[in-house]
């Protein structure tokens, strides 16, 4: 029904794809993408290189140097892993707002 619409007012059929189809399409996909792309992060690498338990590792190498400071690494590496979850996050809540100017209500 709808590409019949769209062709009788002279849209071709890539027209249609490109100027209809496509932009409701990245709209409505964009959040679950997105909520998927920062459960991959938190699932698997952090920054690309390095994982969270390396990062882990290697707050308890330097806590077994310093015992006095043991919680405050542990909270540093809590707080940098927080800190990039949260920029994604921001990432996405920017592209949303952006997608949804577009959006009549």
């Amino acid at each position: 029904m709808g590409s019949r619409l769209f062709h009788s007012i002279g849209m071709t059929h890539r027209k249609t794809l490109v100027r209809v189809i496509l932009p409701q399409a990245v709209r409505v996909s964009i959040p679950p993408l997105s909520n998927s792309f920062i459960s991959l992060v938190k699932d698997t690498s952090l920054a690309s290189q390095i994982l969270v338990a390396e990062m882990f590792r290697k707050s308890q190498e330097i806590a077994a140097a310093n015992l006095d400071q043991i919680l405050f690494i542990y909270m540093e590496a809590a707080l940098i892993y927080w800190v990039f979850c949260f920029i994604l996050s921001l990432v996405q809540h920017q592209i949303e707002k952006r997608l949804d100017r577009y959006v009549a209500r």
